[in-house]
């Protein structure tokens, strides 16, 4: 699960495993598979790693 920032202020939970796609328009929409959609205040990129950084820990990949 990765916090992302609603862009009325107000702190989400997503579940990264869900997301299906990310998009810059020119504020962050995020998809997920669901069909469900809403934007963000973070870039794509912020999106991004936290999903990544969500991934490793959830799979206890190191970084070397």
């Amino acid at each position: 699960m990765i916090v992302v920032t609603k862009l009325s202020g107000r702190a989400v939970v997503v579940n990264a495993e869900l997301i299906k796609l990310i998009e810059a328009t020119p504020d962050t929409l995020i998809t997920l598979v669901s069909g469900d959609h809403f934007m963000v205040t973070e870039s794509v990129e912020e999106v991004v790693e936290r999903a990544v950084e969500y991934a490793r820990r959830i799979r206890n990949f190191q970084v070397a």
